[in-house]
């Protein structure tokens, strides 16, 4: 199965985790009067919406190139990413202001089954997490790393309605917003999520210099072609799943041109064999100073 197959089939692991998980946090949390729990159903039904416009961009991304997208089509991705970041800004606000305004009003205190709802939920947004992030990391796809956040996210909203849930039935009267206050805790993990997932998205819209480690395996792989003497430069950008390359390569100054257009030929399939997520490779002949 290719990156972006994989990609697509973890991205409908999201799609309906979240709408189970959304509908189990609804219900017992306006059954188990708890304030926290129907934020944390909000932050998963807005990673529902979030979740169908990763698997958007990650079909719209999989468009081969063509003659109005040479590099093809992968800079949807980070746009997207930014749509997301959106979507989890909003829902931090919306559980922000709803529980500035429960923390004002009386209300009765969560019941306390709800903790072992929050403790399943706990455990299998962590796992989301880190089945989601795997394949966003295997798969070189920054919409799909946005999405494990989400899941993260989701996880930490819930340990702090269970922290705020506890206190507020283990110590009684007078703390009955404990778990509204644990929501607004909540809505700041959620905005600082936010800033992580948009500053590498943001990097990749602006091409900024962010992968020295390809960079380095490069330029091993290169001299490794017969012919090919070195390396000067090497300028990468990330376009969806793919990296595109610019590479200076240092050849023997007195080879003809035919012959330098031959290894240079050479040294592109090399690598694109070698570093499969390679995307479009162009190379620029360099003559040695002797």
């Amino acid at each position: 199965m290719n990156n972006e197959k994989t990609a697509i089939k973890t991205t409908y692991f999201s799609i309906f985790g979240n709408t189970a998980l959304a509908a189990i946090k609804g219900v017992a949390g306006i059954l188990g009067n708890s304030y926290a729990l129907i934020a944390d159903a909000i932050e998963s039904t807005t990673d529902i919406f979030s979740s169908l416009l990763v698997l958007f961009g990650l079909k719209y991304a999989e468009r081969p190139a063509d003659d109005n997208h040479p590099y093809g089509h992968g800079k949807i991705e980070p746009l997207i990413t930014f749509i997301v970041v959106a979507f989890l800004v909003t829902s931090a606000t919306i559980i922000a202001y709803e529980s500035i305004e429960n923390i004002r009003t009386p209300h009765k205190t969560p019941e306390k089954w709800t903790l072992l709802v929050l403790a399943g939920i706990i455990i299998w947004k962590e796992i989301s997490y880190r089945i989601v992030m795997k394949r966003g990391k295997e798969t070189n796809s920054t919409s799909l790393q946005a999405d494990a956040w989400h899941h993260r996210s989701d996880a930490i909203t819930s340990v702090t309605a269970f922290v705020g849930i506890s206190i507020a039935i283990y110590f009684g009267e007078g703390f009955e917003t404990a778990d509204d206050w644990a929501a607004l805790l909540a809505s700041g993990f959620i905005l600082y999520n936010s800033y992580k997932i948009f500053r590498p998205a943001l990097g990749e819209i602006m091409d900024e210099h962010l992968y020295d480690d390809l960079i380095a395996e490069i330029r091993e792989k290169a001299i490794e072609v017969p012919g090919v003497l070195g390396t000067e430069k090497c300028f990468i950008r990330k376009s969806g799943m793919k990296h595109h390359v610019d590479l200076h390569a240092i050849v023997n100054g007195n080879v003809s041109v035919r012959e330098g257009h031959a290894i240079a030929h050479k040294l592109k399939d090399y690598l694109r064999n070698e570093i499969p997520n390679l995307g479009h490779v162009l190379i620029h002949v360099e003559p040695d100073k002797y």
